[in-house]
């Protein structure tokens, strides 16, 4: 593992029950990228993050995590590698308020980012910091889900779909935090259908089919791949 690679993920297998799902990943994930999985419904994208962080059935082959094997270790201690999850369903307490919500995650790593520095990057969420999470919209909702991952001190982030269903407006500007998180260091999985959405963002693209990956890229590389795009996404 070279002293820039954050994820290093060899043969990986992962079942949910008698099922499956994952046959053989091979991926890795350098410091301060960006790096989108892309691919069909049901190519294997959300649980290969699922078994990055330990929430899958059974894991086989090797996750490793600034060098150290995950494939063992319990979700929570996962996360104390500095490895914040955003997933699909976004996970919003609906009883609390946005700000409740915000100050709910425990530490895991110094430099998270404080609550006047969350609502400096999500304004939005600042006038609706006492609205219960009930009352907010989807795209506020998912501003808040992403928000509180920051808040821990990951600076590993794992974002699933993050731009489904939303409005433009708020699409591009989840699109201008990934930009600001990136230029501040941090690294980036991003699992998107919104191909569009994630095609500017990524420096380096994995194509998932069947459990595997089946193609890998840079953003240089992205004119010349549209064609195979094209084929497995549909694009």
């Amino acid at each position: 593992m070279s002293a820039r690679e954050t994820v290093r993920i060899e043969n990986l297998h992962a079942w949910y029950g008698e099922s499956h799902v994952l046959h053989g990943v091979n991926m890795h994930v350098d410091e301060g990228e960006v790096v989108a999985l892309l691919g069909r419904n049901g190519a294997g994208r959300t649980t290969t993050l699922r078994a990055m962080v330990g929430l899958t059935g059974t894991r086989k082959g090797s996750i490793r995590i600034r060098g150290q094997e995950a494939t063992k270790l319990a979700p929570h201690r996962i996360a104390r590698l500095g490895v914040g999850y955003c997933p699909e369903e976004r996970g919003i307490f609906a009883s609390l308020t946005a700000e409740e919500n915000l100050l709910l995650p425990p530490t895991l790593a110094a430099g998270g980012l404080t609550v006047a520095e969350i609502y400096e990057m999500f304004p939005n969420l600042k006038e609706r910091a006492s609205s219960p999470g009930t009352r907010l919209s989807g795209g506020e909702q998912q501003m808040l889900a992403v928000a509180r991952i920051l808040r821990t001190g990951a600076r590993l982030l794992l974002l699933d779909e993050i731009s489904e269903g939303l409005a433009p407006v708020i699409v591009q500007k989840l699109a201008e935090t990934i930009r600001t998180l990136k230029a501040k260091g941090y690294t980036i999985v991003l699992v998107e259908q919104n191909f569009r959405f994630a095609a500017p963002l990524a420096d380096r693209f994995y194509v998932m089919e069947h459990g595997k990956i089946v193609k890998e890229f840079a953003q240089s590389e992205l004119r010349a791949n549209m064609a195979m795009l094209q084929e497995f996404l549909g694009v």
